[in-house]
Formats: C-alpha cells, sequence, structure tokens
C-alpha cells in the first residue's frame, strides 16, 4: 500500500528534494564547522600563524585582525573626535566614552562599566584572583593584559608610542590618558563642581577635597593626605632626602616647584605682580603673604601669648622666643640663631657679601628687614604712626626715639610698656 507511486514523498518535486538535501547537507556542515572550531578551546589548538610575527590563533578571523597591528591600518574612525581604530569592536566601545552609557554591571557591588573586559577584570577585585604571575619579579595580575604591560617595565621598552609626538608608554591607558593632551578632551567631570578632567585618577583625587579623605597615612609622624603623591614628597622630610639639585648653585630642593622658583633667584625673573602696589614676586605663595600687608590680615596666631602675624614662618620663628631654642649656630663667631634664614644673613656680615640689593638706587643690604625698610626711602610710605599724636615714620626706631619726647610728660614708669600702648603700626 505504500508503494512508490504513493509515498508522500513521490510527490515532491525532484528538484526540490535535491534542494532540500544540499540545504541539510550544508547545514550539517557548518554545525561541524562551528563545533570543530568550538573545540579548540578545550584542546588549545591554534592553526592560524602570523607570517609576520609567529604568533597563533584558534579562529581565522582573529589572525586577520592581528595582522592589522603590523599593517598600522586603522579604518575605523569616530565621527566625533577622529580617534581612529583597528577593529569595530574597538570603535563602539570607545563611542560609550562619548555617550556615557556603561551597559555591563558587577552583580557583586552594582558598579558600571563601558567595555565586558573592564567588567571581568573587576570582578577579580572581589574574589582576589589574580592567576598572572610575572617570572621576572612575581607580581601578580588579574588579567594577563596588565601583565604584558608590566614586563616592559623590567625590559625598558615601551610599546605604546604617541603619534602626534612620540611620547611612549608602558601601558595603553597611560597612552590614551596622554592623547587627550592634544586633543584637549577632558570626558571626566567632578559632580559637585562641574570641573573637568583627562583622566580618571586625577579625577578620583580631586573628589578628595571635597570630602575632605585622607587615606594616605605617613607611618612615622601620622600625617594624613588626600593623595599619594603628597605623602611621598613628604616622606622626605623625616629621611632628608632632596632630590632635585640647582645646576647653577647646587643648593638642593625636597620639591620640584621648590626648585623652580628658586631659579628665578638667578634669572631675576618675577612673574605675580600684585595689582595694588606693583610690587613683584617670584611665587604666587610671596604674593598671597604679601596681599596681606594691604588687607591687614594676621590669620597666624601664637598659642602662647596671642600674637598674631601674616605669615607662618614668622610665628614659627616667633614660637621659638617662648621655647629659647636657637638650633642654627654661626661656624664662625659661634652665635645661634632661631631660624635658618637670620643665619643666612648674618654670615655676610663675615664674607662682606650683601646678598639684599635695591633696585632703584643699588645700595645693598645684608638683611632682607633692612632693605624693606630702605625701600620706604623711595616710595614715601611711613607706616609707623605715634599714638599720641599721630605723626608717622618710615622706620621703627625713629617713632621710638620720636616717643621718648612724649615719656618725659607722661606718667608711665614701664617705658616698654607706654611704647605698647601707643606705637601704631600701619600694614
Amino acid at each position: 500500500w505504500f508503494g512508490p507511486r504513493h509515498c508522500p514523498i513521490s510527490s515532491v518535486d525532484d528538484e526540490e528534494y535535491d534542494d532540500a538535501n544540499v540545504d541539510s547537507d550544508l547545514s550539517d556542515s557548518i554545525h561541524k564547522t562551528s563545533l570543530k572550531s568550538h573545540m579548540r578551546i578545550h584542546t588549545g589548538e591554534k592553526p592560524f600563524i602570523c607570517e609576520l610575527c609567529g604568533e597563533r590563533f584558534s579562529y581565522k578571523t582573529n589572525l586577520n585582525r592581528h595582522i592589522i597591528v603590523h599593517t598600522g591600518e586603522k579604518p575605523f574612525a569616530c565621527e566625533l573626535c577622529g580617534q581612529r581604530f583597528d577593529q569595530n569592536t574597538k570603535l563602539k566601545s570607545h563611542m560609550r566614552v562619548h555617550t556615557g552609557e556603561k551597559p555591563f554591571a558587577c552583580k557583586l557591588c552594582g558598579k558600571r562599566f563601558s567595555r565586558k573586559t573592564t567588567l571581568n577584570n573587576h570582578i577579580k577585585v572581589h574574589t582576589g584572583v589574580k592567576p598572572f604571575a610575572c617570572e621576572l619579579c612575581g607580581q601578580r595580575f588579574s588579567c594577563k593584559k596588565t601583565l604584558n604591560s608590566h614586563i616592559s617595565v623590567h625590559t625598558g621598552v615601551k610599546h605604546f608610542a604617541c603619534e602626534l609626538c612620540g611620547e611612549r608608554f608602558n601601558y595603553k591607558t597611560s597612552l590614551n590618558s596622554h592623547m587627550r593632551v592634544h586633543t584637549g578632551e577632558k570626558p571626566f567631570a567632578c559632580e559637585l563642581c562641574g570641573k573637568r578632567f583627562r583622566n580618571k585618577t586625577n579625577l578620583k583625587s580631586h573628589i578628595r577635597v571635597h570630602t575632605g579623605e585622607k587615606p594616605f597615612a605617613c607611618g612615622r609622624c601620622g600625617q594624613r593626605f588626600g593623595h599619594k603623591a603628597t605623602l611621598n614628597i613628604h616622606k622626605r622630610v623625616h629621611t632628608g632626602v632632596k632630590p632635585f639639585a640647582c645646576e647653577l648653585c647646587d643648593q638642593r630642593f625636597v620639591h620640584k616647584t621648590s626648585l623652580n622658583i628658586h631659579k628665578r633667584v638667578h634669572t631675576g625673573e618675577k612673574p605675580f605682580a600684585c595689582e595694588l602696589c606693583g610690587k613683584r614676586f617670584r611665587s604666587k605663595t610671596n604674593l598671597n603673604d604679601h596681599m596681606r600687608v594691604h588687607t591687614g590680615e594676621k590669620p597666624f596666631a601664637c598659642k602662647l601669648c596671642g600674637k598674631r602675624f601674616n605669615r607662618k614662618t614668622t610665628l614659627n620663628s616667633h614660637i621659638k622666643v617662648h621655647t629659647g631654642v636657637k638650633p642654627f649656630a654661626c661656624e664662625r663667631c659661634g652665635q645661634r640663631f632661631s631660624c635658618k634664614k637670620s643665619l643666612n644673613s648674618h654670615i655676610s656680615i663675615h664674607t662682606g657679601v650683601k646678598h639684599f640689593a635695591c633696585e632703584l638706587c643699588g645700595e645693598r643690604f645684608n638683611y632682607k628687614t633692612s632693605l624693606n625698610s630702605h625701600m620706604r626711602v623711595h616710595t614715601g610710605e611711613k607706616p609707623f604712626a605715634c599714638g599720641l599724636c599721630g605723626e608717622r615714620f618710615g622706620q621703627k626706631a625713629t617713632l621710638n626715639s620720636h616717643m621718648r619726647g612724649h615719656a618725659v610728660h607722661t606718667p608711665y614708669q614701664n617705658y616698654s610698656l607706654y611704647l605698647r600702648e601707643f606705637v601704631v603700626v600701619y600694614n
């Protein structure tokens, strides 16, 4: 009953039947190929070899993508900033920098990421797994990419070069951050004040300005800092290390900024000018200190006697009046001083060198205070006023002499008390 004539298949056209067999064979072939490719994950087989460097790959598509590393070809360009990429997947990941999209979330802490690989690396923070170890120093890493970049620290080879200026880097992330110097791009914004940064590390450091967090503590004195770099610089206070030397006079400094400011002593450069009187300074700090002369502000108070000062260094020197400490001694005459600055000025008495010169008339002085006093001859400034008659003087010594004239006619038995009562200093 089920003969060839009555079989349902016999009603199918022979050509259609052949096509169905071809499609079935093709499908089977595709599945077999996919299975064979997949099995390489388990076997570790890498049949595709790069003829230029010998690196092996499990898939032909991976080999084709790798070859672009040698040719330098970057066919995929970002329409927003012009940055180019060798793979379309990298371009898609890059676009999330502009859109802010972070589709990959950590199931353990909820933190979100723009790349799946970044998420996978982040998860190892929770697990603590660091399967990749450096054979040279033993340091372990959570991903092989970081290990490969680390190895360049030992070899000295910096694989990542800036195409614009030629500077080379150990890490791709360092190169990416550097490129923003050229493009001006600052994709990381502070949510509290809106200030923008080129890299996330700088943003994290900045946020501590708002939170007041100081996670880095000095092991010797306990002082805490918001930045690790600031802690490392602070440690030199304890070690005495001064790595920055002046090429002109061999004076050494703890901070590079201090060296740069010091160099202006030799060049004469004074880039910071007071808007009120025109006086110029070598550093912004000195200008800020000077501005208190005009405002009369004295934010630094002595805890022992209450006397206030417009500079912290002046307060520190004053405190030694109470303690009697004079740690700086002159090697020639033995005279001791409470601060090194006073010692250095004193030494000029022995050497005959007068470091402080008047820019208007050329007269030179041993002490900065003497120069400041002399400058009032040119400016006509008279900051010292008599509290009894209002007469003003350019020098405190002249005022003191003047006050003695009043003292003859006053009931004050204690002359120093009399001076404190009626001497008025106008800053």
